[in-house]
């Protein structure tokens, strides 16, 4: 199976490749991909630069158009598709149906992935792209059991790609207003979720509040670690429960997975992670390589990869057991 792994930086893409990915997959440093943040993503000599690095050593680039324009200011992604298929990418990955049909008639040559923030889950949805768009490959949103993805696999032709590590979301790509609602920036928009221009940490009486726009969104003593103020990942009250109500800072880890995923039809495994650093990329990359490359070879999956790189230490399998609080 083909690893897809992110670059956030021409650093990161480097080490990605070096490291043994198959695929990067990276976005211009504008409000086109859905990782818009300061210090992150290519402008167009890095990006042509990154294609043919990744190409002379034998990777694919994939070029992530994953916003949903503005109505009136459209000719910012139009631009995007164009630069991708100038530089040399091996695809796109889109979201807009509107931004699927202006890359369909304008660069049919240019391959096209249905990115996450589509949150096409089921293969009546999938087969539409494909036969409105042509798309060759969907990301499947996070809300899958791999029976499910099994049985998607069953009905469509079209190459299935699904996350095997790192980050979550809520579960519902594509539909989140949580950071909208907060500070005014939307993740499938502006492309920035829970910006750092709206944190704050503030302490008082020894107690430090970590704050999101208006927001408290976690309160700790003194000398206890204060994570980022994601929202999704915050703790709320809610009657008398008080917690992380959505979701649990913890990270994805599928990897003992990986041989239940390759039966089920899965074309790629997804990293996730524009946003670390170029060592913590290549780390990623070399477990999941040699974890691909021990299945191939009939030999079991490493055990314990990767738990000292996961969020809060701590690790889950997501949606692929259906396991809910």
């Amino acid at each position: 199976m083909e690893i897809v792994c992110p670059a956030g930086t021409p650093a990161a893409l480097r080490a990605a490749v070096k490291a043994g990915a198959h695929t990067v997959y990276c976005g211009f440093n504008d409000e086109t991909n859905a990782r818009n943040f300061p210090g992150l993503n290519f402008d167009r000599s890095e990006m042509r630069e990154g294609v043919a690095f990744a190409h002379s050593h034998g990777a694919k680039v994939l070029v992530a158009i994953n916003t949903f324009p503005r109505a009136g200011d459209e000719a910012l992604w139009h631009r995007a598709v164009s630069d991708a298929g100038d530089v040399g990418a091996n695809a796109v990955i889109l979201a807009d149906p509107g931004l699927l049909d202006y890359a369909a008639r304008r660069h049919p040559e240019l391959r096209r992935h249905l990115s996450v923030q589509a949150a096409a889950a089921n293969a009546d949805i999938i087969n539409f792209y494909a036969q409105a768009f042509d798309v060759k490959r969907v990301v499947l949103p996070r809300v899958l059991s791999v029976p499910e993805i099994a049985a998607i696999n069953a009905e469509t032709d079209v190459e299935t790609e699904v996350f095997v590590f790192g980050g979550l979301c809520v579960m519902a790509e594509g539909r989140c207003s949580l950071s909208s609602y907060a500070t005014g920036k939307s993740p499938n928009m502006n492309g920035v979720c829970s910006p750092a221009s709206h944190v704050d940490y503030l302490e008082n009486d020894g107690v430090l509040d970590a704050r999101l726009g208006d927001y408290i969104i976690h309160r700790v003593g003194s000398g206890e670690a204060a994570p980022y103020p994601t929202l999704c990942k915050g703790c709320f009250q809610a009657g008398e429960e008080t917690g992380h109500l959505f979701e649990d800072p913890v990270s994805l880890n599928a990897g003992q997975l990986i041989p239940q995923l390759q039966k089920a039809g899965v074309t790629a495994l997804k990293i996730e992670g524009r946003q670390r650093s170029k060592s913590y990329v290549a780390q990623v990359v070399r477990n999941f390589r040699n974890a691909v490359d021990a299945l191939k070879a009939g030999q079991p999956i490493p055990e314990g990869m990767l738990a000292n790189l996961s969020e809060g230490q701590a690790t889950t399998t997501g949606a692929y057991k259906k396991t809910w609080r």
